[in-house]
């Protein structure tokens, strides 16, 4: 639009980086190649180290917007072809959701996205797409490059001088909720795509503990204590390890808060009994003070856990290897750090107290045999669940 070409010529912008020839070692690639049954990636993983430092650095060639209900986000392409969503600062780091407002308009925040992919390796389950915190210059690396006139149309200067832009969506995409550069710098999360569906086809799955939508909605889970009992008779629940996987990831929402997961999503090639993937986590980590216990749900009202699940968490409770001190350590690694505050950091352990206390209590009431499930052949020990924290 001319608009947009005399804002170019105003800003004296420069032309956009080149793309590379497409290279079969791009870290992209070879971390969609590296995709098995176990996870999203193996444990010793060169590929999701290259491919974290490319979505830091490389230069993007284009940027869309991602059609969203309610949140702003972008999808960026970089120079060596890569993908990856762009979720931008909507909320502070030592801001808290306010107690009034419900799950289902809670912001999205960046840094939860970039901290559930750090617990969710640390606590090995590889379901969390690689996800990285960078500060996006909003103006030569979205502005610039983008052709999509609709994107282009959405930029204006605020009044602080900042350059800002919002997205045309049904709910909460307006002027009032634009995100601003300072002045063109604006943090955000990049979190990797996932191979296309046409390549690698998913599943889009109802949760089946499911949370009502409504101001006032009540689900049967909820005012149903025996509610596993009907889960469990519900192909694929009855006979797979379906059930241990919705645990997990129960486990999994809980320590970060987050109390969205609605759907879950798999991939088909990998049958019933493949991984959940743990997409869109960016409602986590929105109020240390509150520990959301209706999240454990599937494991209180199931008392059904993986043994590996276990021994990790048990490991993470030890001093030595103590949950917080690892997250800790771990989102040092980002350019964004600090990634979460203190008080989020510490909410990790206690809430890692309260899962192993709920497991407790199902092991006081079953038994063990009956509560842990052998998900291995050979029961890895305790040191060697303490050798995988060093790789």
């Amino acid at each position: 639009s001319r608009r947009h070409k005399l804002y170019r010529e105003e800003l004296n912008l420069t032309s956009p980086a080149a793309p590379l020839p497409l290279r079969p070692d791009a870290s992209w690639l070879q971390f969609h190649l590296g995709i098995s049954r176990d996870g999203l990636y193996p444990r010793p993983s060169p590929a999701v180290t290259r491919l974290l430092r490319d979505l830091r650095e490389l230069p993007t060639i284009s940027a869309v917007v991602k059609p969203s209900g309610v949140h702003l986000k972008l999808v960026l392409r970089f120079q060596d072809f890569g993908k990856a969503m762009f979720k931008p600062m909507r909320q502070k780091r030592e801001e808290e959701t306010p107690e009034d407002f419900f799950y289902f308009v809670d912001f999205q925040r960046h840094n939860a996205e970039i901290a559930a992919f750090h617990l969710d390796r640390i606590l090995d389950f590889r379901r969390v797409p690689p996800t990285v915190g960078r500060l996006i210059n909003v103006t030569k690396e979205i502005l610039e490059v983008t052709k999509n006139e609709v994107l282009q149309s959405v930029f204006f200067v605020s009044p602080a001088g900042n350059v800002c832009f919002f997205a045309k969506c049904p709910y909460m995409c307006k002027t009032e909720y634009a995100v601003c550069g300072n002045p063109h710098l604006l943090e955000g999360s990049l979190a990797a795509f996932l191979p296309s569906l046409n390549l690698a086809p998913r599943l889009s799955i109802p949760n089946p503990w499911i949370r009502s939508y409504s101001f006032d909605g009540k689900e049967e889970w909820e005012v149903n204590p025996h509610y596993c009992n009907t889960v469990r008779e519900i192909y694929p629940y009855s006979n797979s390890n379906r059930l241990l996987n919705i645990v997990d990831m129960a486990i999994f929402d809980f320590l970060i808060g987050n109390m969205d997961r609605h759907h879950y999503e798999m991939f088909t090639k990998f049958g019933d009994d493949g991984f959940l993937l743990h997409l869109d986590n960016a409602r986590g980590f929105g109020r240390h003070s509150h520990d959301e216990i209706s999240i454990l749900a599937p494991l209180s009202q199931c008392c059904l856990i993986k043994r590996t699940t276990l021994l990790r968490l048990r490991l993470l409770a030890e001093p030595e290897y103590r949950l917080s001190d690892v997250m800790r350590e771990s989102l040092l690694q980002d350019p964004l750090a600090p990634v979460l505050t203190e008080p989020h950091l510490l909410a990790l352990d206690r809430r890692l107290q309260l899962v192993l206390e709920a497991v407790g209590r199902c092991i006081d009431t079953f038994g063990e045999a009956t509560v842990v499930a052998n998900d291995t052949a050979q029961p890895q020990s305790p040191a060697e669940h303490r050798a995988k924290l060093d790789t």
